[in-house]
């Protein structure tokens, strides 16, 4: 089945896949990943099974493309609210924390979303690129480095950072370690890198 390119859609097709993502993650929050079934979704979003299908090819595309929606929503909060500190790894570490406690407010959802982003479902590969940009490029902001020299390092840096971010952040929903560990072992590796 051909789905729909996202940046080819009109204004009604925007309007229907924003409501299966709102659906999936509303389905997310009352039952976490099991309860999020493509029938389920197409019925809370008012839409057909075929109609979902060609959004998405997957439960875990679903997903993924939600998370995707997601940390763009928070670049553009931090955009508007930029991070405080004296020094980059201050600055870095306001924005995981920040970031981080967001994600947390509701466990079920990103559990679901994670366990998606790790899966080879259907469509997955295609939504899980933008999503590791808007990360690196959430943590070369709060470094606020201009000159051309720095940016490869800054870049390089920053896929470090959130690569150890991600991994704390499944850790933790996988229940292997607690909430606040996410920004210890995120924290160490800032000042590793930046200080």
């Amino acid at each position: 089945m051909m789905r729909v390119a996202v940046d080819v859609l009109t204004p009604v097709q925007r309007q229907r896949r924003q409501r299966i993502l709102d659906a999936a993650v509303g389905l997310a929050a009352e039952g976490g990943y099991d309860a999020v079934q493509m029938r389920a979704v197409a019925l809370r979003a008012d839409v057909a099974l075929g109609t979902l299908y060609r959004y998405f090819a997957s439960k875990e595309h679903l997903l993924v493309s939600a998370l995707a929606e997601h940390v763009a929503d928070l670049r553009g909060r931090l955009v508007e609210r930029p991070p405080r500190g004296e020094d980059d790894a201050a600055r870095v570490m306001d924005v995981i924390r920040r970031v981080t406690r967001a994600l947390q407010r509701n466990p079920d959802v990103i559990a679901a979303m994670l366990k998606s982003l790790i899966s080879s479902g259907a469509g997955v590969g295609e939504a899980v690129t933008p999503i590791g940009g808007q990360m690196t490029a959430i943590v070369v902001s709060a470094m606020r480095h201009d000159s051309p020299e720095s940016v490869e390092r800054d870049r390089a840096v920053a896929e470090v950072i959130q690569q150890v971010w991600l991994a704390s952040l499944l850790w933790w929903v996988a229940g292997r370690a607690p909430a606040r560990q996410v920004e210890e072992k995120v924290e160490r590796a800032v000042l590793l890198l930046l200080r």
